[in-house]
Parts: C-alpha cells; structure tokens; sequence
C-alpha cells in the first residue's frame, strides 16, 4: 500500500510535491496502488517512483519524469504521457490501451510484458532498443531490399508476418502487401504510393505523415492506427475498419471509404474533397471538426452522434445520410443535395447557406435550408412568401466583432423564444444584389431586429424594408453611447416602426428581450394584421 504520507504530499499539488522532492533526494516515493485516477500530473516529478498496481487510469502526466520508477501492473489505460520521460521504467503488466505516449522518452525500456499497447500510440517516441510486446527489440528501419526478400521468403502461400518492426520512412511504393500482418509496425512517413495492403492487418500501426497515394487499403484492418497527417489521395479504402482510428489533417481527397468503418475515429481538420462515404459508418461519436467534406458523397452515410463541429459540407450528397444526435453548429452546407436525412437531436445552429464569396446567411435547420436558399433565387415561388406564417426573425447590423458580439446575444436569446433567427451579415461584398437579398428575407420574417449602432448598410436596407413592407413590423436598437442615423427620424413616421430601444451594453439585452423588444414586436405584428 502507499506511503500515505508520500500520497498525502501529492495530493497537495505538483509544485509541493517537487519541492519536497528536492530535499528529499535520498527517498524513494511509495505510491503504490495509490489512487490517482485523472490526477493532473504535468511535469511531477516521479523519478524511481514506487507505483505498481495504482491506478493512474486518464490521469495527465505530460513532461511528467518516471525514469526508473515502478508502474509494473498499473493501470494506465487513457493516461497522457506525452513527452514523459519512462527511461528504465517497469511496465510489466501495466494496461497501457489508449495511453498517448507521443514523443515519450523509453531508452533501455522493456514493454514487452505491458498489456494493450500499439506503436500508433508512440509516435516520435524515443524507441531505439526498447523491447517491444512481441519481444523484438526495435533497432532501426528496414530497408526496401529487406522487405522484398521477406516477401519472397514468405512466398504466395505463407502470410507475412511484420509485427512491430521499424519501416519508418522506407520506400514500398508499388509492392504487393495484401494480406500481410503489419500489426502495430511503424511506417511513419513511409513511401506507400500505389501499394496493394487489400487485406492487410495494420491495427495499431504507426502511419503519421505516410504517402498513400493510390494505395489499396480496401477491407484492410486499421482499429486504432495512427494516420494524423497521412496522404491517401484516391486511395481505396472500401470496407476497411478504420474504427478509432487518428486521421487528424489526413488528406482524403477522391478516396473511396464506402462501407468503411468509421466509428470513433478522428479526422478533424482532414480534407475529404469528392471522398465516397456512401453506407460508411462514422458513428460513435466520430470527430469531423473543421474537416473538408466538400463536394463528398454521404448518401447512406451514418453520422449519429458525430461531431461536425464547422465542417465544410458544401454541395455534398447527402441522401438518406443519418445524422441523429449529430453535432452540425456553424458548418457550411451550400448547395447540399439533402433528401430523408435523419436529424432527430441533432444541432444545427448557425448552418451557413450562402458560398464564401457572398454575404453571410445563416440557418437553424438543415432541412429548410434548400428551401430558404430555393426563395433566394427564384423568382416564380416568391409569391408564396407572403402567406408564409412563420416564427422568422430578421437580425439586422454590422459585423465588426464588437457589433457581431450583440447579433449573437439577439439570435442565441430569441432561439429560447422558440424563433428562428436569420442573421445577414453583409460586411462581405458579393455578386448578389444585397438589398433584394434582405427584401426576400424580410418578406419571410414575423418581425425585423435592425441594431442602428455604427450604421454603416443597415440605412440602406431599411430604405427597403419599411416602405415596401408595412405590414412587417421593425424594431429598432441603438448603443446609448451612439446616435441614430439622420434619415431614421424620417422612418419614425411608418406605423410599422417602434420606437428605439436604447441599451448600455450587451449585457442589458437579455433581461429586456421578451418585455421591450418581443412583446411589443408582437404587438405591432397584431396591430398591422388586424382587419381594417
């Protein structure tokens, strides 16, 4: 069991625990089967540590120095060890299944009694003669010469067997690996291009920053492998388990993942420009952040409970996609072909509608989008806007972050509401005539919000707005420490308009909304609709 003094020292924090250690070189910690689970750790220093059996289970031992100590059956399943130093640490035993051990130092360590552990978890780790899992001690990478000889030695009929060997940054282009067993081998920034790997066993392998160019990847198994920054450009990844899988800024543009399995894998900020997704599975909470899905087919696709955080969805197919639970805030779905798509649960705040070189329009709901888009640009059906009864609220200003910072207060509070904000944001110039633009829109809106503070085109739109619209209420808003535009005093005169709202600060919007700006929006919508 732990020194409870030692633990009770730790617990304290880690500067505490530094300082202690410093005058008291000659003691060597007992922490064994201590509980530390989830403990920030960062930069602690451990050295010849006692920690076998604690549980140190997501705890963030970054930078952290273990050098010599114990951690022989502790578990250490999701803990950080990013840049630690385990130089001659004890491992047996220890549950290492999703630890991060990038750019970890492990000179003279033995991991070969450790549980759980794949070289896609290392990456640019310090590895040279440390004893590996299968018992090889990894020395430095073979040579395409090397690989060749095995592959004839294997012959047609024997599997080749590659567990955990270095083949970093080796050339293969080219050669024939289907079926061979690359289980957690390390070809970090390896010369892939056109390789036939169909079939391949690479679960666990390191692949970071490899050239997969064409390569052949189709119902290979790739669970857990580490392929942040790879480039599989056409590549053919048909029915491949690319469940957990890291494809962090991967580039994926043209590749074919049809019928993969996606689920839990990473792939923010990757490129999947005309990628085929069709019937793929990126279920589980798969992270899609920032990635480029431009133009990718999605049809069958399942997304639920992915996590599409500002994702670039532009003119993707996206038939029958599921998207349950799924997280869609602020990503661009311009010019999607969206039919049954399943959205129960998900979110959809601040979808955008409109290509990057336009103004701004942003909508709440995936579904209506091609309709709301549909009402831009034809004119046959604009008709039927003005029979629209609708909770559309049209949020008028500038665009500057202070302005913007206001806008968003509005649209966020008025979603409570049960509204469904519009907000145009047209600092952006664009080929589109901007006034008919935020006509259109009027048209579809319950009630217009137009914050007058800084005016710069929001004059311009209104001279649109209230003349041609009187049956459309607009509610005016302006910074008490700014003055209304000349103009507006003439605007006051339109039974349509109410009068300013003036407001310190964002802050004083939300506790006012409903009673001074709601309220008597509804009122006068009311008033204008009623039966002379």
């Amino acid at each position: 069991m732990a020194n409870q003094e030692h633990l009770d020292i730790l617990k304290q924090g880690v500067w505490t625990w530094n300082q202690w250690r410093k005058k008291h070189i000659d003691i060597r910690p007992d922490l064994s089967r201590a509980d530390l689970s989830r403990a920030i750790l960062w930069e602690a220093d451990l050295r010849e540590a006692t920690l076998s059996g604690a549980d140190l289970s997501g705890a963030n031992l970054a930078y952290a120095d273990l050098s010599q100590a114990d951690l022989s059956g502790a578990a250490l399943h999701n803990a950080d060890f990013s840049r630690a130093d385990l130089s001659g640490a004890k491992l047996d035993d220890a549950n290492l299944t999703g630890a991060d051990l990038s750019e970890t130092k492990l000179g003279g360590v033995d991991l070969k009694g450790a549980k759980e552990i794949t070289l896609a978890q290392l990456p640019n780790a310090e590895l040279s003669g440390v004893i590996m899992p299968n018992g090889s001690r990894y020395e430095e990478a073979l040579h395409r010469e090397d690989v060749m000889r095995l592959v004839q030695e294997a012959g047609g009929s024997s599997k080749l067997v590659l567990h955990y060997r270095n083949l970093s940054h080796i050339d293969l282009s080219g050669v024939d690996l289907s079926d061979t067993d690359l289980y957690s081998t390390d070809l970090g920034g390896a010369n892939l291009t056109g390789v036939n790997l169909s079939g391949a066993n690479l679960q666990g392998a390191n692949l970071r920053k490899a050239n997969l160019i064409g390569a052949n990847l189709s119902r290979a198994n790739l669970i857990r492998a580490e392929l942040s920054g790879a480039i599989l450009w056409e590549a053919d990844l048909i029915r491949a388990n690319l469940s957990l899988v890291r494809l962090s800024g991967a580039i994926l543009g043209f590749a074919d993942l049809s019928e993969a399995n996606l689920r839990g894998a990473d792939l923010s900020r990757a490129e999947l420009r005309f990628a085929i997704l069709s019937h793929a599975d990126l279920s589980g909470d798969a992270i899609l952040n920032f990635a480029d899905l431009s133009r990718a087919d999605l049809s069958r696709a399942d997304l639920s409970r992915a996590i599409l955080w500002e994702a670039n969805l532009s003119q993707a197919t996206l038939v029958g996609t599921n998207f349950t639970e799924a997280n869609l805030m602020n990503c661009n779905i311009y010019g999607i072909s969206a039919w049954d798509v399943q959205l129960e649960g998900a979110k959809q705040d601040n979808l955008v509608i409109t290509p990057q070189d336009e103004p701004t329009i942003t909508v709440d709901n995936l579904k209506i989008a091609q309709f709301i888009y549909l009402l831009l640009n034809n004119a046959e059906i604009r008709e039927v806007i003005d029979t629209i009864t609708s909770k559309v609220v049209l949020i008028l200003g500038r665009f500057t972050p202070e302005r913007k910072a206001v806008l968003n207060v509005l649209r966020d509070a008025l979603r409570k509401y049960n509204y469904s904000p519009i907000v145009f944001d047209f600092e952006i110039p664009g080929s589109r005539d901007t006034t008919e633009t935020v006509s259109l829109l009027a048209r579809m809106a319950r009630f217009v919000i137009a914050d007058l503070t800084d005016a710069k085109s929001v004059p311009q739109e209104l001279s649109v707005i209230i003349p041609d619209l009187p049956s459309v209420p607009v509610q005016p808003l302006l910074q008490t420490t700014d003055k209304a535009y000349s103009m507006f005093e003439h605007w006051m005169r339109y039974s349509s308009v109410l009068k300013i709202y003036y407001y310190t600060s964002v802050d004083d919007l939300l506790p006012a909304l409903k009673e001074h700006i709601i309220e008597p929006a509804e009122q006068k919508v009311q008033e204008l609709r009623r039966p002379q």
